[in-house]
């Protein structure tokens, strides 16, 4: 194996790689694999995270914000299209946009919501409404998005 493949292996078969495999099956309506679909998961300490932890799967640096791009840019599909085309980055914006509350921010809910059952209880609803929302938004986006000719 290449050292490039074996890398690949390696995190398919680590605990993040699994994580996300498992994650898959949801996400894939929205065009998203499962490497989006454990920077979602990750990004709920924060937002920013999600763009960190991109970085992670490919072995990227922190600060190598262009060694990233190019990585995505050359990702492809086992049918050898490209893994992340200007559809998926508007899904994925649109998602972000109406979805998946930080920790802090569910903390915050539950504080000004009384704390207790009630402050849980109204932050749970929030996420879970916003979690639908998110999802619900970002499939629309891809559905017309595909059935107005664009890749994704």
């Amino acid at each position: 194996l290449t050292p490039e493949r074996q890398q690949e292996v390696q995190l398919a078969n680590s605990a993040l790689g699994t994580m996300g495999h498992a994650i898959e099956p949801v996400v894939r309506p929205l065009g998203f694999d499962w490497k989006i679909g454990v920077s979602i998961v990750a990004s709920f300490a924060a937002r920013e995270v999600f763009v960190s932890t991109m970085g992670t799967i490919y072995g990227v640096g922190a600060d190598d914000d262009a060694a990233l791009k190019d990585r995505l840019l050359a990702e492809r599909t086992k049918a050898g299209t490209p893994a992340y085309t200007p559809l998926i980055a508007v899904a994925l914006m649109v998602f972000y946009v109406y979805g998946l509350m930080c920790m802090s921010t569910i903390a915050v809910t539950v504080r000004e919501a009384g704390g207790g059952r009630t402050g849980w209880t109204w932050a749970g609803i929030s996420f879970g409404y916003m979690l639908v929302l998110a999802y619900l938004a970002a499939w629309l986006v891809i559905v017309v998005g595909r059935a107005m000719g664009f890749a994704g």
